[in-house]
């Protein structure tokens, strides 16, 4: 057993989409492929040329931001722009820049204390990994054909539409070959991956659709000969359900927060929000009440310091962008990037949120950034993005400290986070009209409040009187004084 790496509760990571990031013009091969224009619908699915070198060309604009974490989605050689159908684990994709640019990257990033965590997708491979390419070409006969799931010969790596293939591919996909993980060669291959980018330097990994391998000791040898590289190193799963299984210390440090998402919708867009077609979604409208209850039962599923470890995100690379799915309310979205910012977990930064990019889900959620455009960026909301990271980077509490609900009513909510140090005070307004919030004096413990949040809030909150007048659709912040013990 093992505890969390005690940075991610003070990370604010931002998860990149390589191909759709920046392309920097340094990647030679680009020179000898056609790439898709900078821009292009994403439905037109393509390469546009996206970077790791890109991405070292504006650490600035994400360190402004508040970026101290990056996780990139695959970026190992793949024929499809999302990477998932991984070819070569040894291999940065070429199109990325290749293993030099990825150990750029990881410089450049550890220079300015930033973390970089990978997506690590070892359910399934690609077709043109090494090992299934050799059983298409020898069947049976193949000294790999234990590797992977297979129904008969020849294999049918390609058809109609609709005809199924006879191996087990993710979600009955021809194109990603399942590995058998209970085949000792695979573990070890697998394995071996996992620790060979550790030792490079990266410093951990998201682990896609880790529930497919079924098996919790594949994970816990995982964890441990990643741990043993580097104790340090975070692992996260993309489980889209409560954990509880996952995180009891012998396998991951936290995984996604999807559910934590899905209460926070049903709370901050009651009116607004649109659904989509998921079967972990139910984007009920949550009272605040509700909401409160849902919140501390996510909270208490897990120790203290897993808690502090989850992966809080408003969406993805497999959502619809959250202003899209807020019904394009920058008020809802305001109040959720606050929650994030002030709650247990790593905040997730979804690239291109933080300048109103609003788009469905994949492939439209996957489009450019559009550094070519800055007058599409919705500036004020990239403005707030930076206060909110810089609140939570200013005052420990919000990272560190219990929680606690002191008032819950249809529309609003009260949260304390509170340490040995300091205290916290975090209220949400999520009605239309004007609201005054009143706090139990009992439960306060301190005589007084200072405002922390709106930067431009002046308006204190004393024990003496503990009711306060919240705008509609906001939030606030109080922090009891520094010498409080």
């Amino acid at each position: 057993m093992s505890t969390p790496p005690e940075w991610v509760q003070h990370a604010v990571f931002y998860q990149i989409f390589p191909d759709r990031f920046a392309r920097s013009g340094q990647v030679g091969v680009h020179d000898t492929v056609t790439l898709k224009p900078w821009g292009t619908p994403p439905e037109e699915q393509g390469f546009q040329g996206g970077d790791l070198y890109g991405i070292i060309q504006h650490l600035d604009y994400l360190q402004d931001l508040g970026v101290t974490a990056l996780y990139l989605n695959p970026i190992f050689a793949s024929a499809a722009n999302h990477r998932y159908h991984t070819y070569d684990y040894y291999t940065v994709d070429p199109l990325l820049g290749g293993n030099e640019a990825l150990q750029d990257l990881l410089g450049a990033a550890h220079r300015r204390d930033m973390r970089v965590v990978l997506d690590g997708v070892f359910n399934h491979a690609s077709r043109g990994f090494w090992p299934f390419h050799h059983v298409l070409e020898n069947g049976i006969d193949s000294p790999y054909a234990d590797w992977f799931h297979l129904h008969g010969e020849p294999l049918r790596p390609y058809g109609p539409e609709g005809e199924p293939a006879n191996y087990e591919g993710w979600a009955g996909l021809r194109g990603l070959p399942e590995f058998n993980t209970d085949h000792p060669p695979v573990r070890d291959f697998l394995f071996d991956v996992a620790t060979h980018w550790i030792e490079q330097g990266i410093d951990g990994w998201r682990l896609d659709v880790p529930g497919e391998i079924d098996d919790a000791d594949f994970w816990r040898t995982f964890r441990t000969k990643v741990k043993d590289v580097n104790p340090d190193a975070y692992l996260c799963g993309e489980i889209w359900t409560h954990a509880d299984r996952w995180l009891q210390g012998d396998q991951f440090d936290g995984v996604m927060n999807y559910p934590l998402t899905d209460s926070l919708f049903g709370f901050v867009a009651h009116d607004t929000i649109r659904g989509f077609a998921h079967q972990h979604f139910d984007f009920t409208p949550r009272t605040g009440t509700q909401f409160a209850e849902e919140v501390l039962d996510t909270l208490t599923r897990y120790p203290q310091a897993i808690q502090h470890a989850q992966l809080n995100l408003l969406d993805s690379h497999d959502t619809p962008r959250v202003l899209h799915t807020l019904g394009g309310s920058v008020e809802a979205l305001r109040m959720a990037v606050l929650f994030q910012m002030t709650m247990p977990g790593a905040p997730c930064i979804y690239y291109g949120d933080e300048i109103g990019l609003q788009s469905a889900g994949d492939p439209h959620c996957r489009e450019a950034f559009p550094w070519h455009n800055e007058s599409i960026w919705h500036t004020g909301l990239l403005a707030f993005y930076q206060q909110a990271t810089a609140l939570r980077h200013e005052h420990p509490v919000l990272r560190t400290g219990r929680v606690e609900v002191l008032s819950a009513t249809e529309r609003q909510v009260v949260f304390r986070r509170q340490t040995a140090e300091r205290e916290a005070l975090i209220a949400f307004n999520t009605a239309d009209n004007l609201a005054t919030l009143t706090v139990p004096a009992p439960a306060l413990n301190h005589a007084a409040y200072q405002p922390v949040w709106p930067p431009d809030r002046t308006a204190g909150l004393r024990a003496s009187d503990p009711s306060v007048q919240l705008p509609e659709r906001s939030a606030a912040v109080w922090m009891s004084p520094a010498s409080a013990s």
